[in-house]
């Protein structure tokens, strides 16, 4: 039996590398999915190549409480209530120095890391099955700081506070919420950040990256995408309020 057979997931940041990555695996293990991000066209496109009748889009703010309840409602009228979410929305912002760091910026990084994570659960646990999983993207940055990176730090460390508050709150329910904390993932994400970090020399700065990886790479969006399904499935039955470190063995330096 596949580990998601008739089980419906929502997927925020459903359009991203690892979203995207993870859906096709959800797809493939049964599991009926929701995709939610900003861009109808980047969904659009999304949904296309995922080629299956399982996979369905919702364009939203995850910001907004208004627009999380219309992709909450929507999984539950297109598929019924809701057994996997996997909270995943989110933006790096820019790298500078915390003096130089733009405050509407860090607006922006809180809101959408740390509120839209908060909104998520808030409206999709009225409408989840009891059992159910909440996997919550975090970071290495949710483990430890990054000169530069101080609103994506701040939110992502945010992340862990509410994953263990929900986690507490919902086991009566025997719903399990966990957080996923990958170390740089071979993204548009950390292209950007690359780029941003000293313009021109992305790829230096990506070779300083792997260089703090005992491993000596960075991860690929499919092995952030088979801990989720390992924390969706019922192969995780008994673990929640964990903060899942999955970075090659840099947070133990």
């Amino acid at each position: 039996m596949k580990k998601l057979e008739n089980k419906v997931a929502v997927i925020t940041g459903g359009s991203g590398s690892i979203g995207k990555t993870t859906a096709r695996l959800f797809l493939e293990n049964g599991a009926k999915v929701l995709l939610v991000d900003l861009s109808e066209d980047a969904l659009k496109n999304t949904v296309k190549e995922l080629n299956s009748e399982q996979v369905k889009y919702c364009a939203a703010d995850v910001s907004k409480a208004d627009e999380v309840k219309k992709y909450v409602n929507e999984a539950a009228q297109l598929f019924g209530k809701i057994d996997v979410f996997f909270n995943n929305a989110g933006i790096e912002g820019t790298v500078k120095p915390i003096t130089d760091y733009p405050e509407e910026v860090f607006d922006k990084v809180i809101s959408v890391n740390i509120k839209g994570v908060w909104l998520g659960n808030k409206y999709v646990l009225p409408q989840m099955n009891d059992g159910g999983s909440i996997i919550m993207t975090s970071s290495v940055a949710g483990i430890r700081g990054f000169a530069g990176l101080s609103a994506y730090t701040a939110s992502k460390h945010a992340v862990v506070g509410i994953m263990r508050c929900t986690a507490i709150e919902a086991a009566p329910r025997k719903i399990r919420v966990n957080s996923v904390h990958p170390s740089p993932v071979n993204n548009r994400m950390m292209r950007s950040i690359e780029e941003t970090s000293s313009p021109g020399h992305g790829e230096e700065v990506k070779k300083q990256f792997e260089a703090a990886i005992p491993l000596g790479r960075y991860a690929e969006p499919i092995e952030i995408a088979q801990l989720v399904l390992f924390l969706a499935s019922g192969d995780s039955q008994f673990i929640t309020g964990t903060t899942q470190v999955i970075d090659g063995g840099m947070c133990a330096q």
